[in-house]
């Protein structure tokens, strides 16, 4: 599933992409994906930059479900 682009400042867009099953199972969250100071371990940022993602994540309000055309849990 294409959740979106990730806005890279002097770069391309990069796509994010989550498998169906992931989706699935965070479909009830809104997610945030920042780039931080730090160690990390899995992606190609953190070797080279001494960055690594950092994702955020909150259930999405009641309001925010409905206007996905969704129902609350």
């Amino acid at each position: 599933v294409h959740l979106g682009e990730l806005d890279v400042p002097g770069g391309t867009p990069v796509p994010v992409w989550m498998s169906r099953e992931q989706f699935a199972y965070w479909s009830h969250t809104h997610l945030t994906i920042d780039v931080v100071p730090g160690r990390g371990a899995g992606f190609s940022v953190e070797a080279p930059t001494g960055r690594r993602f950092l994702i955020r994540s909150r259930l999405f309000t009641d309001d925010e479900v409905a206007a996905l055309g969704g129902t609350a849990p």
